[in-house]
């Protein structure tokens, strides 16, 4: 009979080990799972402040409109690239039609400048003080959407976690980056 002790005692650190083992898989996948949602929740939040954007635009655009006739080509690109944002279907398409719309709206309030009524129009100003307050809004998303994904990423890919979210299919997401390199660079400010 001593040796069903043994064999008890074996099988007995068998089942904790498992026991253990489905613990940390579980424990993990579920981190993954909550990470997951984080960075969806992340890319949705900023997915509505950017919806917001682009129905200020048209009424932007409009306004401008009455003023710079001439100045057509500007305002149909701004129209292109929003229209290039809301048909973008993954993030890396998104931030890349992004970056080319802040570009566009760039060039309409430089645009602008050069119409001094326009300026002190109070419509334009409460749709252009209301995009400046989006853009704000959409930097503070893509930054918690970002540092989402860093954790999502990061758990990804680090070892053991690696294993489990690669049985169970888990993909990195893609960061919204700027891809303007231009748009990197600090502004020169000389007085």
């Amino acid at each position: 009979m001593p040796g069903w002790g043994i064999a008890l005692l074996v099988v007995g650190i068998l089942v904790v080990i498992i026991l253990a083992v489905v613990g940390y898989v579980i424990s993990v996948y579920n981190a993954l799972v909550r990470l997951r949602n984080n960075a969806e929740e992340g890319f949705s939040t900023m997915d509505v402040y950017m919806k917001k954007r682009y129905d200020v635009i048209p009424n932007l655009v409009e306004t401008v409109k009455g003023y710079a006739k001439h100045e057509a080509k500007t305002l149909e690109g701004v129209m292109q690239a929003r229209y290039a944002c809301m048909s973008a279907n993954d993030p890396a398409e998104r931030a890349k039609s992004e970056n080319m719309l802040s570009g566009t709206l760039k060039s309409l309030f430089a645009v602008t400048e050069n119409y001094p009524q326009l300026q002190a129009n109070e419509n334009f100003l409460s749709l252009q003080a209301n995009l400046r307050d989006l853009e704000d809004e959409i930097a503070n998303s893509r930054k918690y959407y970002n540092g989402c994904v860093k954790l999502l990423n990061n758990k990804i890919e680090v070892f053991p976690s690696n294993l489990v979210a690669r049985r169970y299919k888990f993909e990195k997401k893609v960061l919204f980056e700027i891809s303007n390199q231009e748009e990197r660079i600090a502004p020169k400010v000389q007085f």
